[in-house]
């Protein structure tokens, strides 16, 4: 019986011969053996032994992704320990033993990792697609879980023929919205490829059957094309004494299968099918200038698609992908994509190990998902039990947690997330009634930390509302957006209030004195930004509005500028007395706002009618609703604002080194010469070195033309310096700055 186990798999011990030790030999043998012991009659959906798929998942995982002597003996057991667990057999402890005892707590780690991703139910729905995902990655604990997982699905698409055919579609479904997603993150292309290639097999047949027969029929002519497009090209680079060698590739079945239906054209209307990839050999420090320097020969003989240009080697990939692409016309209609790289980054590109050149030298938070999959790129080649204790916890610091509904959906959310978060994960008006939560039979308060795994039910009243102090509880976007969108409606709803409340007072009081009026003064007094604040202290009933009526009454009777000037003149009368005696000059205005490089903050914004920038003559002008905005003292709303309301008018200066970027606009009359846009741009940018935003020019038909030129400004000096400069040009007529 033992050698008819091992004469069946005399091809595969025969690869592990050539490539390990004789002790990994002696241990996948005894492995070999003990897996046909405990699996014995378990059969396949066509009639062979259940070891075929184990020993073809071992194959795959030591041939093709790499892996070594623990990895190649947990594939060919995890069929064993799958079916023990699902079956809950009381040997369960006495296989671990064994196994722990033969081959080590790697081995029986992996296994047992192994089943617990296979008795995850996915539901074949696109919207969970990524958080499915993601969860399996999160359940791998050791790196080489996820990769025998590939292998492990990737031999089950190669022989789905023989499952029943109600499994075909579903296998296929997850094959390709799950397995070849998760390989394509891990940076291995060819795995990925062969999934979507067999799940296009089984879930589009047609088009994959008609797609396979033109890529035949195409193949001759194809390779007689390339070699003649080649010609030219490699002249160009041996000239150049640049070494290299060139591969070219077919598109996958399943890319092309995406093009046609994206693009809406039959095979014959996909213009790439196939892509040269020019490899160079070359030092690390002449990367970058050799790719470039094979770019420009390609490009001096054949006419390149700029839109179809990707430079991914000054800026990678997120998944350390690096190459130039770019696709070029060979005349007739044909087009051809030409990869340009050198063999370090086709290895990067071919094995996927490329993750620490993406996080080498920048600091980032909590590990991501994504993140660790990348991180998991750099162990392909190191899978010993110090590295992956060294470079891994217990379980991987995914920086996302899974926690599911009572009916079994799945929602992620990050590390740390709430009950209230959840909530508000599942619906906005879920979250806005949530007085707490159950997790695992208890009721838990809505800032309950959720764990990995956590079922939840939220707990609702329907008078709860959302609390400014629930921003503190919450930590994803989605929540506090919610919370701050709600607090701010109830905040205009007490402005609303407030402001009917304060009108029919004023009506009541028969005060001459109109809301609007009533309300500056009021902001004034109060010391606050906008109307809308009294509004709400009067609806919150934290403004006493006797109070209100005695400040109105004061400042009508010019009682309360009688006393604030007198309190004013006391103090500056103080402040001279002082200086005198400290023999100091008289100093500027101290009462001034100042205007210095914070000008987006709350306090004061710079008012759009006359854009006033530093160096100008401003003064601020306080607003009912929008706090206090700066105007140019010759702003055209200058003279009405200070004639109707003195009281809302104070001084302003710019502080003496703000600094700042303005935007201006110059309105420019000139003759209808051509060129003139091109002479007034260099004189701005050139000369004066400006920012250039905008310039237009429109002819009037009279011989002359009137444009604009947008540019920007430390401060009124430069705008002084540019009129000057651009009246000096010829055909020039007039030059003024804009309002």
């Amino acid at each position: 019986m033992i050698d008819n186990v091992l004469d069946r798999y005399s091809d595969f011990r025969a690869y592990v011969a050539s490539h390990f030790s004789t002790t990994t030999q002696s241990l996948v043998d005894s492995a070999l053996v003990y897996a046909n012991e405990h699996l014995g009659d378990a059969q396949r959906y066509d009639g062979t032994p259940m070891l075929d798929h184990s020993v073809g998942v071992a194959r795959i995982v030591v041939e093709e992704v790499g892996l070594g002597r623990n990895s190649t003996i947990a594939a060919i057991l995890h069929d064993v320990v799958r079916i023990a667990v699902q079956e809950h057999s009381e040997a369960l402890d006495s296989l671990s033993a064994d196994l722990r005892n033969s081959y080590g707590e790697e081995v029986l780690g992996i296994t047992l990792a192994l089943s617990k991703i296979s008795d995850i139910k996915l539901k074949v729905s696109k919207e969970q697609a990524s958080d499915f995902r993601d969860m399996i990655v999160s359940y791998s604990e050791d790196p080489r879980v996820i990769l025998i997982k590939l292998a492990d699905r990737l031999e089950v698409m190669r022989t789905l023929h023989i499952f029943p055919p109600k499994k075909h579609r579903t296998k296929s479904w997850e094959s390709l919205n799950l397995y070849a997603q998760i390989a394509h993150k891990l940076g291995l292309y060819n795995i990925k490829s062969e999934l979507e290639d067999l799940s296009l097999k089984y879930l589009e047949p047609e088009a994959y059957s008609h797609i396979v027969q033109e890529l035949k029929e195409s193949e001759e002519e194809r390779m007689a094309f390339i070699e003649e497009f080649l010609k030219p090209v490699r002249k160009l680079l041996d000239d150049d004494g640049i070494h290299y060698h060139i591969k070219s590739r077919t598109k996958s079945v399943f890319s092309i299968f995406q093009k046609m239906r994206k693009q809406r054209v039959d095979f014959k209307g996909v213009y790439d099918i196939f892509a040269l990839r020019i490899i160079i050999d070359c030092p690390p420090e002449r990367e970058k200038a050799q790719c470039w320097t094979v770019y420009s020969h390609v490009t001096s003989l054949y006419t390149p698609n700029p839109e179809r240009m990707r430079d991914w080697i000054s800026i990678p990939k997120s998944n350390g992908y690096e190459s130039l692409h770019t696709t070029v016309t060979a005349g007739g209609g044909r087009w051809v994509e030409v990869q340009i790289r050198t063999e370090r980054m086709d290895e990067v590109a071919e094995r996927g190990i490329a993750a620490h050149w993406r996080y080498k030298g920048v600091k980032q938070g909590g590990m991501g998902a994504e993140e660790w999959l990348q991180r998991l790129r750099e162990l392909l080649e190191d899978t010993t039990s110090e590295s992956i204790a060294r470079r891994f916890e217990a379980k991987p610091a995914t920086g996302e947690i899974f926690v599911f509904t009572p009916s079994g959906d799945i929602r992620k959310l990050p590390e740390g997330a709430t009950v209230l978060d959840f909530a508000f994960d599942i619906h906005t008006s879920l979250g806005a009634i949530c007085v707490g939560g159950k997790v695992g039979g208890r009721v838990v308060p809505i800032k309950e930390p959720l764990k990995n795994g956590d079922i939840c039910e939220v707990i609702t009243r329907r008078d709860q509302t959302p609390k400014a102090d629930w921003l503190s509880i919450c930590v994803t976007q989605k929540a506090r957006t919610r919370i701050r969108s709600y607090l701010r409606e109830q905040r205009q709803k007490h402005a609303r209030l407030g402001r009917e409340e304060l009108e029919r007072k004023l009506k009541n009081w028969k005060l001459e004195i109109g809301i609007d009026e009533a309300v500056a003064y009021l902001c004034k007094y109060l010391k606050v930004r906008t109307g809308s604040e009294v509004y709400v202290l009067i609806a919150d009933q934290k403004l006493d509005i006797i109070e209100i009526k005695d400040v109105l009454i004061r400042h009508l009777s010019g009682e309360a500028d009688e006393e604030r000037r007198a309190a004013a003149a006391e103090i500056e009368e103080r402040k001279l007395r002082l200086r005198e005696e400290r023999g100091e000059q008289q100093p500027r205005s101290s009462d001034a706002l100042i205007i210095d490089e914070r000008i987006n903050n709350i306090e004061y914004k710079l008012a759009k009618c006359c854009n006033p920038i530093k160096g100008d003559d401003i003064f601020g002008f306080i607003t009912i609703n929008a706090g206090i905005t700066i105007h140019r003292s010759d702003c055209p709303n200058a003279r009405r604002m200070k004639e109707r309301y003195p009281y809302r008018v104070m001084e302003a200066r710019w502080r003496d080194n703000a600094s700042g970027a303005f935007r201006i606009t110059v309105a420019i009359t000139s003759a209808d010469i051509p060129g003139m846009a091109t002479t007034i741009m260099d004189v701005a940018s050139k000369e004066l070195k400006l920012a250039v935003r905008s310039i237009s020019f429109t002819p009037r038909g009279d011989g002359t033309a009137s444009g604009e030129l947008s540019v920007e400004v430390s401060g009124s000096g430069i705008v002084d310096m540019l009129l000057h400069s651009l009246r000096r040009i010829k055909g020039i007529k007039n030059v003024y700055r804009k309002n």
